[in-house]
């Protein structure tokens, strides 16, 4: 269970081997979740990954080919969506247009026979808890985005639902308001100890709001990990050009002796890494390194890569350079931009090394899926 959440009211969610197929083409494969009470994972991926089938079988809107889905150990396959406790907050928030605010929060209540006294303090509630107390008599168009959002997941936290499943719930939102509506549903998740599942293709989205990440492709899922161990010491070429910007250069392997290896580059540079995969030497591979890893030298020395300044981007506290290497290969730096310092020019000669020893990690060239065994993923 995170740090923080209420231990009394989470539930825990497991999947099972869940596949599904659309005729004969197969949308996730082989699913294996395990998501503990209180805790918030993102669905991580492209569109066409996935993500969006498995919300629908986690909710009951879509049976599963094969596999289970199990609340608190218990499998819910045969029951109805209204029957097994997940509340859902849609990209558009599904407010009832004609409802007050407090109306809006009340509906579930009430489709459930709760008596009426109850009804209202369980509203006060929750409106008090989404800092929507003063505006209760007014209706969803006279609303923000952002405040038709915090009603929105009040109604479902009314009913307090076992799951609770958000559909690209920022989508709908300017990029401005995103980043205070993250902290927000954050804090409201938090509060009230509710187990979440959150789709969403927007990677900084998932960093900042997740325990756990499950990154997806293809149906099936590449890596489930805290967000800065998915970022930091991600386990395939996949995860690693999906979750944040990385450089990407092809090499072939000097030596190797398990968890380390020595990769020669195309311009002969010789550079260490981690290798997330036991490579034979002499083999083709690929080096992955963040930009923000990367050093920049002013002379040669071991791992550095000589490299000329193409592009410079002054990024508020940080400066982006583009440089190009002898054999023709782009690579971006990511540099702290010190006040007063002058920045480096277009053409000027540079070196360019690993800023730590685990800054590059080595992955095999990944293998195209297209058309194999007849996957197609649904979003």
């Amino acid at each position: 269970m995170p740090p923080g959440a209420p231990a009394a009211m989470g539930h825990s969610l497991k999947l099972e081997a869940i596949t599904h197929r659309f005729g004969e083409f197969v949308a996730v494969r082989d699913i294996d979740l395990d998501i503990a009470a209180g805790e918030l994972v993102a669905l991580l991926g492209p569109s066409g990954c996935g993500k969006s089938t498995l919300l629908r079988i986690v909710s009951g809107f879509l049976a599963q080919s094969a596999g289970r889905v199990l609340f608190d150990g218990e499998p819910v396959d045969h029951l109805p969506p209204n029957r097994r406790g997940v509340g859902i907050v849609f990209q558009n928030y599904a407010l009832f247009p004609h409802m007050t605010v407090a109306e809006n929060v009340a509906y579930g209540l009430h489709a459930r026979g709760t008596p009426r006294q109850a009804v209202r303090a369980r509203v006060d509630e929750m409106l008090e808890l989404v800092h929507m107390s003063a505006l209760a008599d007014r209706l969803p168009r006279q609303l923000s985005g952002g405040q038709q959002q915090r009603i929105a997941l009040a109604r479902c936290l009314a009913v307090q639902p076992k799951i609770l499943l958000l559909d690209e719930p920022f989508g709908a939102l300017d990029k401005n308001l995103r980043l205070d509506m993250q902290i927000e549903v954050k804090r409201l998740q938090r509060a009230s100890g509710v187990t979440a599942i959150m789709v969403t293709h927007d990677q900084e989205e998932a960093l900042s709001m997740a325990d756990r990440i499950a990154v997806m492709n293809h149906g099936v899922i590449e890596q489930v990990s805290p967000p800065t161990e998915v970022y930091d010491r991600p386990s395939s070429l996949f995860v690693s050009q999906f979750v944040g910007t990385t450089n990407v250069l092809p090499g072939r392997v000097a030596t190797c002796d398990g968890a380390r290896a020595d990769v020669t580059l195309a311009d002969g540079t010789r550079i260490a890494c981690e290798a997330t995969v036991r490579a034979a030497v002499g083999e083709d591979v690929l080096v992955s390194v963040r930009p923000e890893r990367l050093a920049l030298r002013g002379a040669p020395g071991d791992g550095a890569i000589p490299a000329t300044v193409k592009v410079v981007l002054p990024l508020g506290p940080v400066v982006v350079y583009e440089a190009e290497t002898q054999a023709g290969q782009p690579m971006k730096i990511s540099a702290p931009r010190e006040g007063g310092a002058r920045l480096l020019e277009p053409g000027a000669r540079v070196y360019v090394a690993p800023a730590a020893p685990d800054a590059a990690r080595l992955f095999r060239p990944a293998a195209s899926r297209a058309g194999s065994s007849g996957t197609r993923a649904a979003s």
